[in-house]
């Protein structure tokens, strides 16, 4: 039996729904704006969250209000077919990634719904337990690049590991004090991020610093030039992808067969593709860690939920929204104990 098949046919019915806006500003310096969506039906609640990066998106749908024929009685694959012939924007979005944030986030409200009506929580329904999560703290360096902040988490969680962000100004001696930290997991090259606030031009001299200054560290996202490509091909078995990866095509169609690759859930839409997405990395032994979106609400909870049951022990980028703000004592460490909620697709 699929993954899938083991939530499909759950029964869904849905009454109405609402909208709801969350914002934050966060450290990297922008307001960030995501929607909370809230189906309802027998008497419960499913909560997912549309994490679309364009705010006005957010200030324009949530204006407009619930104005999707969501309302009948379905199962959680009829639902799933039922969204695919809607337009969720009234226009084509700057990003067509946007289409699959908001997709998943009717979805994971979707499926939230189905599991809290059928009285059973998500674990239970894939036959798997949460286990302690493992995460790592993505960020940037600033500008110019310096070690500071890292060494200012480290000073407060010593064990703590990161996902971070390369940027033209790596010099060899800044990745030489990284390397001594032992904290590094993986680099983030944003190399195959286009028109959008954190495309990077490509710079086999800057990828060539990094794969021979981190030799333990995974390359995610480098850019696939003759130069770049005569620096990772000794070390492919490193690469692995982020922003290509939006279903199981997608990872067949890799350079290299991947070791490993971030599965974001939003990233694929729905939950049928997330699930074949989990279903084709097990069979054909690809590791996988989870990613995060700058989730204000659910959204968290919800990968973070989903990390635990399926690849709890790896360096997924899910970390508790209080690392996306300046470094602090008191947040909760790695690992992660995940405490699920009793009914849904939800923690306790």
């Amino acid at each position: 039996m699929s993954l899938y098949d083991t939530v499909r046919t759950l029964p869904l019915t849905v009454e109405e729904y609402d909208l709801e806006g969350l914002e934050q500003n966060v450290s990297s310096g922008f307001l960030r704006k995501t929607t909370v969506i809230r189906l309802r039906g027998a008497g419960e609640e499913g909560l997912g969250e549309d994490v679309t990066y364009e705010a006005t998106e957010h200030d324009r749908s949530q204006s407009q209000g619930p104005i999707h024929d969501l309302a009948g009685q379905w199962t959680l694959d009829t639902f799933s077919q039922h969204l695919e012939t809607l337009a969720l924007f009234d226009h084509e979005p700057d990003q067509q990634a946007y289409l699959d944030y908001r997709r998943w986030g009717y979805e994971s409200a979707a499926l939230d719904l189905a599991l809290r009506q059928a009285n059973v929580s998500l674990g239970a329904a894939v036959g798997r337990q949460p286990e302690p999560l493992t995460f790592v703290v993505s960020m940037r360096l600033g500008e110019p690049a310096t070690t500071e902040r890292l060494n200012a988490w480290l000073a407060h969680y010593p064990g703590l590991r990161f996902k971070l962000d390369a940027t033209p100004d790596w010099s060899e001696e800044l990745i030489a004090e990284l390397a001594a930290t032992g904290a590094v997991d993986s680099v983030d090259f944003k190399g195959q991020y286009h028109g959008t606030s954190v495309d990077t031009v490509p710079d086999a001299a800057l990828y060539e610093r990094i794969v021979t200054g981190l030799p333990h560290a995974w390359l995610e996202d480098p850019a696939l030039t003759p130069e770049t490509l005569a620096v990772l091909e000794p070390e492919n078995a490193r690469v692995t992808w982020d922003a290509v990866i939006h279903s199981v095509a997608d990872i067949e169609g890799l350079r290299w067969p991947p070791r490993t690759v971030n599965i974001k859930p939003s990233r694929f839409g729905s939950v049928a593709k997330l699930f074949r997405g989990y279903d084709y990395c097990a069979e054909q032994g690809i590791g996988a860690y989870g990613g995060g979106q700058f989730e204000l609400g659910v959204g968290r909870d919800q990968i973070q939920l989903l990390a635990s049951l399926f690849h709890a022990g790896t360096p997924n980028d899910v970390a508790p929204g209080g690392f996306n703000m300046d470094p602090s004592a008191g947040l909760p460490a790695s690992p992660l104990a995940i405490v699920a909620r009793a009914t849904g697709f939800a923690v306790a």
